[in-house]
């Protein structure tokens, strides 16, 4: 049993990009989805599936992105709000990752977003990781 679902994601979407694999698979859930969705649409992985698997549960298969020399397109991601310790911002101190050049994942009343389409609406919420 996990108790931290989202830190089991990013976990192993971080193992998967150090080993150079192509894809990675992870047990489904609407959350990780809306996460993986997120960083499909920020252009750091390259596309995300929703298939059933031998156990009978869903899982969800990401295809990794890299660059030159296969360089990986994520070179840094972290779990901020933790089980233990949340972490809440308004819309006014929503973080800029890197100067602008990462992403930061927030889990707000109108659903999972980046922190760029969070600054647009106006509203904050809990910050899930930050990618860079």
């Amino acid at each position: 049993m996990l108790t931290d679902p989202i830190s089991d994601l990013l976990t192993r979407i971080r193992n998967a990009m150090l080993a150079r694999h192509e894809r990675v698979s992870i047990p489904a859930s609407r959350l990780k989805h809306r996460v993986a969705e997120i960083l499909v649409s920020e252009g750091y992985v390259a596309s995300v599936a929703r298939e059933p698997a031998d156990t009978g549960h869903e899982q969800l298969t990401l295809v990794l992105k890299y660059g030159r020399d296969r360089q990986p397109a994520i070179e840094g991601i972290r779990r901020i709000s933790r089980p233990g310790r949340r972490v809440y911002v308004p819309c006014t101190k929503n973080p800029k990752v890197r100067q602008g050049m990462g992403i930061t994942v927030l889990s707000t009343s109108r659903g999972v977003m980046s922190d760029r389409d969070a600054r647009k609406q106006g509203i904050g919420g809990e910050i899930l990781c930050e990618v860079w």
